[in-house]
């Protein structure tokens, strides 16, 4: 064995690696940046009310957000339980590439999410 044998396997755990840390970054830039946006329209919803200009309903307001975590958390708990479902593979990578490609490309990601 040489190292003609191993370049298609680094290849692949590298550049998975590389792609799952871009993704986790860039995820964690637009939560970050979302967050923000919701912060101060919150901030601003409050301070108009504050001056008397407007007058918000926050029960509504908290149904309605309520509403909204609970779609976020079927959707999530939706996928879950959908990732140990057989799947089938399309792509040209060969089965023997499936599992390093999805793990470098995991633990990628979890390291862009934690240092982004």
């Amino acid at each position: 064995m040489n190292v003609a044998d191993y370049a298609p396997l680094a290849g692949t755990v590298g550049g998975g690696f590389a792609a799952g840390a871009l993704a986790g970054y860039a995820i964690k830039q637009v939560m970050r940046i979302a967050a923000v946006i919701v912060g101060l329209f919150i901030a601003a919803l409050a301070y108009l009310e504050y001056q008397k200009i407007i007058n918000v309903d926050w029960v509504r307001a908290e149904s309605i957000s309520q509403s909204g975590v609970t779609w976020v958390v079927d959707a999530l708990t939706h996928i879950s339980n959908n990732i140990g479902a057989p799947h089938t593979v399309t792509s040209g990578l060969g089965f023997s590439n499936i599992i390093p490609l999805t793990s470098s490309v995991s633990a990628g990601f979890m390291l862009g999410l934690a240092r982004g």
